[in-house]
């Protein structure tokens, strides 16, 4: 249970979170559709206090071999000209925590200090493919983080995702910021990596 203390952080998510139902088995636990793997949930499951439809500078792009999903994973490159369509949720220091440490495929059990992502905008803590935390300004005077790789499209084994992938992301974005399916599957299909391996179309018949 939330303590009225605790600091709070909006996680951003551009991928397969922006689905509140995925979301859902990060917080609570549980199979997302079409993934392998279990999530074992937050330490503390109170749902989000609140949850908004957001932009950030950047652009999405495809990358590396999941081992939830197959097929390329998502990630953010904040230098690039663009913009992503993500959603907000306002959780816990502590929630942000496990997130992170799910995305990692590890069991919650740490908490992580922010402050230098906060006051530095970026941080990496290992290796890993979403080990750096990135600080994408603030939104409510409360700061917005997301989780990343620390390498870059340039850099990157680009790989193109699954459909299970894509939908669960494309039907985020429908339901975060009411795009029809032919707008969602636009916007997937031209991020680096799914590019020349889907076309917008196929993408959106994904979508039902």
């Amino acid at each position: 249970m939330h303590q009225l203390d605790e600091p709070l952080v909006w996680y951003v998510a551009y991928g397969s979170n922006l689905s509140a139902e995925r979301f859902a088995c990060y917080v609570v636990g549980g199979r997302p559709a079409g993934s392998l793997r279990d999530c074992p949930g937050f330490r503390d499951d109170t749902p989000p206090r609140a949850v908004r439809s957001v932009t950030v500078p950047g652009g999405i792009y495809f990358a590396g071999e999941s081992r939830v999903w197959t097929g390329g994973t998502a990630f953010l490159d904040p230098d690039a000209d663009g913009v992503v369509a993500a959603r907000a949720y306002l959780i816990t220091v502590a929630q942000f925590a496990d997130l992170a440490e799910q995305e990692m495929l590890r069991a919650p059990g740490a908490d992580r200090d922010l402050s230098v992502v906060l006051a530095e905008g970026r941080h990496s803590y290992g290796t890993g493919r979403y080990e750096t935390l990135l600080r994408l300004g603030a939104y409510e005077g409360t700061p917005m983080l997301t989780v990343s790789a620390p390498w870059s499209p340039s850099t990157a084994k680009l790989s193109a995702p699954t459909g299970d992938y894509l939908r669960m992301i494309g039907r985020g974005l429908v339901e975060t910021h009411a795009w029809d399916s032919v707008r969602a599957g636009s916007y997937l299909a031209d991020a680096p990596g799914a590019l020349g391996s889907w076309r917008a179309d196929q993408v959106a018949a994904l979508l039902g």
